[in-house]
């Protein structure tokens, strides 16, 4: 079992995780003959891309066809397909840029920033990462396209103000505390003040004010037990459509089952998925990635649902097929 001070020093770890991300405009929005300069920003993995629109907006403004249109009518794709905005960036980036999750038991994976001019301006840009674990075949920076034209049906509008993004969020955060405890009574008691507080928390990427608030979610009401861990497991297809696939680029399978504490991570997925884990000790067909690295089947998953969840309260796992 960790010490508290293991699990808050993997948090702050994860924290700091970040992506560079290179990103151009579409050409079917770009009034120009040759394509705009691409934006260039670090962002951290544990943001989302709704917190994006406003200033790729201000930056490809010059370029737009139509200039007028609203920000939140942007979305962004990834070889072709849609990236979901109520995904953290973190998470869309490891189910779709097919960079090789980082594998060592006893380090968490995040990247350093590479030079951009937007990482060095902008406030909410991770200033300097303590170690590099990316590898020569990592895909860096991502590459994404912007768009305002043509809105994909697989994504939720979005309304200027992001009501919809802050719904979504606290409606995930409502639904990790209920599988927690058994009723999402402790996020339906926060005042209004800490229910803001851990929205522009999550805005602003900072970690004291967002434990402010999330740790009282996290703890279980007095004189009761955990009852489950909040997790969530994706299975990408293709980031291309196959032409036998009855099912659209970038569809993923998503999987939640109530998982016990008090038992390892192995145990859980060979009781959840026991096809890909046959075995609860060693990967032999599939890896569980989170944050970008290869989690060790040992892990115990009450510890994974204290130190390694998104901001929402989940721990969102990708299953990383093998060879």
């Amino acid at each position: 079992m960790s010490s508290q001070r293991d699990v808050t020093a993997v948090q702050k770890q994860i924290w700091k995780g970040s992506i560079p991300l290179r990103i151009s405009l579409a050409s079917t929005d770009c009034r120009t003959y040759d394509e705009s300069d691409p934006y260039l920003i670090q962002v951290p993995r544990l943001s989302y891309i709704p917190f994006l629109l406003r200033r790729l907006h201000a930056f490809f403004a010059p370029s737009l066809i139509n200039p007028d249109v609203e920000p939140s009518k942007g979305w962004l794709s990834f070889d072709g397909v849609p990236l979901k905005w109520h995904h953290p960036i973190g998470l869309l980036y490891d189910l779709y840029s097919g960079a090789e999750p980082f594998s060592n038991d006893d380090s968490l994976h995040h990247h350093d920033p590479l030079p951009s001019k937007d990482a060095a301006a902008s406030p909410s840009s991770p200033s300097s990462p303590t170690t590099s674990n990316t590898t020569p075949s990592d895909p860096l920076p991502w590459t994404l396209t912007l768009h305002y034209t043509e809105w994909p049906a697989s994504l939720v509008p979005m309304d200027p103000a992001l009501k919809t993004q802050h719904d979504a969020f606290i409606n995930a955060v409502k639904e990790a505390d209920f599988l927690r405890n058994g009723t999402a009574k402790a996020v339906m008691s926060l005042s209004k003040d800490s229910s803001d507080a851990l929205w522009r928390a999550v805005q602003t990427h900072d970690l004291p004010l967002y434990n402010s608030v999330h740790a009282r979610l996290v703890a279980p009401p007095a004189g009761a037990k955990l009852r489950h861990v909040p997790i969530k497991l994706y299975l990408p297809s293709s980031s291309k459509k196959d032409d036998d696939s009855a099912l659209p680029p970038g569809a993923l399978r998503t999987i939640q089952a109530p998982i016990q504490p008090n038992q390892t991570l192995g145990t859980a997925l060979n009781a959840v998925l026991p096809s890909l884990f046959p075995s609860r000790r060693s990967p032999l067909l599939a890896q569980p990635v989170l944050h970008g690295a290869v989690v060790p089947l040992s892990a115990p998953v009450d510890e994974l649902g204290r130190a390694a969840s998104y901001a929402d309260g989940f721990v969102h796992l990708v299953v990383w097929m093998m060879g």
